[in-house]
């Protein structure tokens, strides 16, 4: 009896090893945190690929424009039929190719901050309306047009506000800006592709990801902490910007980088609104502009004629740009949260 006994002890602290061997074993054949580990970097692997692939398809363009490229006003592609080439750095282009993007850079800008500045404060008072002021029936239907609007593709935007919008503006409101006679607010207002018609027409696409975006802020605030202010005696409004705001200015912040990089990338829509002016700056907020992405789109068919492949490799400088351009504006918007983060909110400590 004694030695059954003291056998038995002895054969279940050898299966306890076994038995954490088999675990172990069972841990390294699973595939889900391989799974989840490679989920986590593909995105960065994709980033990188792509940055890659247009700086190596740039890097001709580069080499052969130099710093002029950022500072030019004219691109033209030159004399694409006939056989003088000019070659510059040991690169080759048409005779009469001059590469300049700062046009495009100029417009780009201008059309995305005024659509920003426009869709900013729309998108953020449509989700505080749909979260904290209108009642639970109304709300979901409205919620649901908006998450709508962020579907409809781009060119149906473009069509709208060529056909319709736009004109409607040069018949109503552009005269009417234009009679005050203040710089860069006048001059012919034209048939309603321009500027002004570009930036609210994205400021449209913008705001369903801005307003979509804060109204999940907004439903994130604890209520414990609402209800507090209102037994402070404060009223609603003054609840949503003493409370509500501050708690979610870091989310608010993120969406406007969002719809801010939307409004960089754009191309089909501002295509058709714009008036797609090559090598010009827009004089008033009615003139025809063009952008970085809608030229791309506008004249890829013509680079692809070019038998030196300079267009088309100063068409991916001019991506490689805009990518540039659009990683800036999403870490500069990331610095500057983490800068309010870093301050400290009145109450709670933000989204």
């Amino acid at each position: 009896m004694t030695t059954l006994t003291q056998g038995r002890p002895a054969a279940g602290q050898a299966s306890g090893p076994r038995r954490r061997a088999a675990l172990r074993l069972l841990e390294r054949a699973d595939p889900v945190p391989v799974l989840l580990a490679l989920a986590a970097v593909l995105p960065t692997v994709a980033l990188l690929v792509l940055a890659a692939v247009m700086l190596t398809e740039a890097y001709p363009a580069i080499v052969f424009n130099g710093w002029s490229f950022l500072t030019g006003r004219t691109f033209t592609m030159g004399n694409l039929y006939g056989t003088a080439t000019q070659v510059r750095h040991g690169f080759a282009a048409p005779a009469g190719a001059r590469y300049g993007v700062l046009p495009f850079l100029v417009g780009t800008l201008l059309s995305s901050l005024l659509a920003l500045a426009v869709a900013l404060p729309v998108g953020v008072g449509a989700a505080v309306l749909l979260a904290e002021r209108l009642p639970a029936r109304v709300q979901a239907p409205l919620g649901v047009v908006l998450e709508l609007l962020a579907g409809i593709p781009s060119v149906i935007f473009g069509l709208w506000g060529v056909y319709t919008f736009g004109p409607l503006l040069s018949r109503t409101v552009d005269p009417w800006v234009a009679a005050a006679g203040l710089p860069w607010l006048s001059g012919p207002v034209g048939s309603g592709q321009g500027l002004l018609t570009a930036s609210l027409v994205l400021a449209v696409m913008v705001v369903p990801i801005i307003a979509s975006i804060t109204r999940e802020l907004v439903r994130s605030v604890p209520a414990l902490t609402k209800q507090g202010a209102l037994a402070l005696g404060l009223t609603g409004s003054e609840s949503v910007r003493v409370v509500t705001m501050p708690f979610i200015r870091n989310g608010i912040l993120a969406a406007g980088v969002l719809g801010l990089a939307r409004a960089l990338g754009e191309t089909i829509a501002v295509l058709i609104i714009s008036g797609n002016a090559l090598n010009t700056y827009p004089h008033s907020i009615f003139a025809p502009f063009a952008t970085m992405a809608s030229t791309i789109a506008a004249i890829l068919d013509g680079a692809l004629t070019d038998s030196t492949g300079m267009a088309l490799h100063s068409l991916a400088e001019v991506g490689l740009v805009l990518l540039g351009i659009t990683l800036v504006t999403n870490l500069g918007g990331r610095l500057l949260a983490q800068r309010f983060a870093a301050t400290g909110l009145p109450v709670g400590r933000g989204v």
